[in-house]
């Protein structure tokens, strides 16, 4: 297919008038004044604005399911504080009607995977939004390590396993320690029992999967970042919502950062900071910043108006759609597929009427691997 007369945001250079071409699921070509080959369908988009499918980094789309109370919650296996064996697609129920409105919403990809009662929650993985079997619909499995520092895992585990932070902090170094010890002992050849716990954290030493750090308060975050730099593992750090007054600390780690979701109620002591200024304050350090709604927390249909609150609160707006885009893409290692309107890439894209941080915009069409899916 080919779409003309577009205003295109491709996310990798600037904003301009011109067209596309889709074929066998990717984008073909971009530019302008692009002629139709034979027999192509060409869709005249008089002005109508294109952006590529929303990304959220960070979310449980799916696990907790709309409408429906214990019977539909599998986001938190609140059984042991260490449960890396825990498989985020396991609990994912591609046939929830908020998936279906996320995709109304514009969202093509999203990172779903464990909350945060545990202080290691299991896998997070990566899936396209249209579908009714998640294994067809998923792009990436796993694509991180749920970890979780501060209140959740405190209040989850009082007068059980858990009261203080710095046992959060010990559980971790031990299950990182012991993996280590685990998986050295099995590549020199060494007979080990099994142990399906450690098998799962073998990436996250050997760096092939980043520890998903949910962390809001600034000592959490320097926590994170302590912790990962004694262990030489991965991080993203994920909520960041104490971040403003860390902000060098931060940019020298070289971790990027998830933040949200920052709409709604301050509903616990370590939210005490929160606000839609953060993502700008870091982008504009330098800090690979991405937007989360946290889904269900926000709806994750109003990605693009989080996007947009953090634009109002000071954020460049281009660079506040980057965070709903090709920045999440970059910092789930998906930005060789989807993110952003380039060739060779998975053709995602959304129609407007407007700009797409514009509240009163309309999305007229979304388009998952080169199929309208809206």
């Amino acid at each position: 297919m080919l779409f003309k007369n577009a205003t295109i945001y491709t996310m990798e250079q600037d904003p301009f008038v011109g067209d596309f071409k889709i074929d066998k699921g990717v984008f073909t070509q971009i530019g302008k004044d692009l002629t139709a080959g034979v027999g192509e369908d060409v869709q005249d988009l008089n002005g109508l604005y294109v952006f590529p499918g929303l990304v959220e980094s960070h979310c449980h789309l799916g696990m907790e399911e709309t409408a429906i109370r214990f019977e539909g919650d599998d986001v938190n296996e609140i059984t042991d504080p260490i449960t890396p064996n825990m498989r985020g697609i396991d609990g994912c129920n591609p046939m929830d009607e908020t998936i279906e409105s996320a995709l109304k919403g514009g969202v093509t990809t999203v990172a779903a995977g464990p909350g945060s009662a545990n202080v290691i929650g299991g896998t997070f993985f990566a899936y396209k939004t249209v579908g009714n079997c998640i294994d067809e619909m998923t792009i990436e499995n796993p694509i991180a390590m749920k970890a979780a520092f501060g209140e959740n895992p405190k209040r989850c585990y009082k007068d059980k396993k858990i009261d203080t932070r710095m046992q959060i902090s010990a559980l971790l170094r031990e299950t990182l320690a012991k993996t280590k010890e685990y998986m050295e002992k099995k590549e020199a050849g060494k007979e080990v029992a099994y142990d399906q716990k450690l098998e799962a954290m073998i990436p996250v030493i050997k760096k092939e999967l980043p520890l998903k750090c949910h962390a809001h308060r600034a000592d959490d975050i320097l926590t994170v970042i302590r912790i990962a730099k004694e262990y030489d593992i991965k991080v993203t750090l994920d909520h960041a919502t104490d971040a403003r007054c860390i902000v060098e600390q931060i940019k020298e780690s070289g971790y990027p950062c998830i933040c949200g979701p920052s709409f709604g109620h301050k509903t616990k002591f370590e939210l005490k900071s929160k606000s839609f200024k953060t993502p700008g304050v870091l982008n504009k350090a330098g800090i690979l910043v991405s937007i989360t709604t946290d889904s269900p927390v926000i709806p994750e249909q109003y990605l693009s108006l989080c996007a947009a609150l953090a634009a109002k609160e000071g954020m460049d707006e281009y660079e506040a759609i980057k965070a709903i885009t090709i920045n999440p893409a970059k910092i789930l290692k998906l930005d060789n597929r989807v993110g952003s309107i380039k060739t060779g890439k998975d053709a995602d894209f959304i129609i407007c009427t407007k700009n797409i941080l514009d509240t009163t915009n309309e999305i007229q069409s979304v388009y998952i691997d080169g199929k309208k899916a809206v």
